[in-house]
């Protein structure tokens, strides 16, 4: 069972501390999910926790490692997700390159250390589990493609290790914009939501599903079926479900150091369009869109124009929202595919 959850959510010891046995999950129960979630992967690869600093562990899949003359593509998922949410695109990208895709530092199945509660030195914590990852598995340079909370770690990956990454790939990213003023709103956040987000900040953002207990797989079902169709391709059951259940009701420690670097209504304390300018000019940039994505598009633009003398480009997937990924797989490995032609 999930341990260290006093630690990890402080601020509600009261409630957690008897989580782990109320919740119907485990690190074995999630490790079988994953491989559910990777059983129609056709091509070969190997997997394995990868050592870092203080004894933490980064969990990781490989593909066509053997292809040294290719430049890698190192995957990072989004909050809440893990490496079998990449299960529609890791045959198609690893065809001709390799590929490493791996979970987030305190997500999946790599190790739940405890952050800081600061904002600053909780994303330096990912960043720098990052760099060592790459520096353990021997990758001289690398094209990064982060989703969501992925898209915001690599941009400031690039930012300390410009010379590591030879293409950025944005993906649907999280944290970019500055929160608006509510004046400046055409339909200011209603009181009633802002008592709710007050209610709720003591809280880590996915504690309800802790809390649901033995109703968690089902309230995931119940809220998400959304997922289910996405991977209908390759499953016809709850597989994916009950993935991204157990993914989530572990030691939520990348969850509370998400929380520390958000502030309320899910904007970043500190938003990525303030630095992305400072990236190194030669470091190219795409960033990919869905169609349909209810994310705000307009952080490609910014970015463009916050990097005149720099290659930036933004594709838009049609008929695809925020898991792009998955919503368009095909569309979205050519794209992917196109952008790493560039590289080499």
């Amino acid at each position: 069972m999930a341990e260290g959850t006093v630690s990890a959510e402080r601020g509600s010891w009261w409630v957690t501390s008897w989580l782990p046995s109320w919740c119907p999950s485990s690190l074995c129960q999630l490790k079988e999910a994953e491989t559910r979630m990777l059983q129609s992967i056709s091509s070969k690869f190997s997997q394995q926790h990868v050592h870092i600093s203080n004894g933490n562990r980064i969990w990781t899949l490989m593909f066509n490692v053997g292809a040294r003359d290719a430049t890698p593509v190192v995957l990072l998922h989004g909050f809440g997700g893990g490496v079998g949410l990449w299960a529609l695109n890791l045959d198609a990208l690893s065809q001709r390159r390799p590929v490493y895709a791996l979970d987030l530092l305190g997500f999946g199945r790599s190790s739940r250390p405890q952050f800081s509660s600061d904002a600053c030195e909780a994303e330096q914590q990912f960043v720098d589990s990052i760099e060592q990852w790459r520096a353990t598995v021997g990758l001289e340079a690398m094209i990064l493609v982060g989703h969501n909370l992925g898209g915001y770690l690599a941009a400031s990956y690039s930012l300390r290790f410009p010379s590591r990454v030879k293409h950025l790939i944005l993906v649907e990213p999280w944290g970019f914009p500055e929160r608006p003023d509510t004046g400046d709103q055409d339909r200011p956040i209603p009181v009633w939501i802002k008592a709710l987000g007050a209610m709720l900040s003591p809280f880590n953002p996915l504690a309800g599903l802790r809390l649901a207990g033995p109703l968690g797989p089902m309230l995931v079902q119940t809220l998400r079926p959304d997922f289910k169709k996405k991977f209908s391709s390759m499953f016809n059951d709850n597989t994916v479900t009950e993935y991204i259940y157990h993914l989530n009701v572990q030691t939520p420690s990348g969850e509370t150091a998400f929380k520390n670097m958000t502030i309320p209504y899910g904007w970043a304390r500190r938003p990525m369009l303030q630095r992305v300018g400072l990236i190194q000019q030669d470091v190219p940039i795409s960033v990919v869109y869905g169609s349909r994505s209810s994310i705000d598009g307009n952080s490609g633009a910014a970015i463009k124009e916050l990097r005149p003398n720099s290659h930036v480009e933004i594709v838009v997937i049609r008929g695809a929202g925020h898991y792009v990924y998955a919503d368009q797989p095909e569309d979205f490995n050519q794209q992917i595919l196109q952008i790493c032609d560039q590289v080499d």
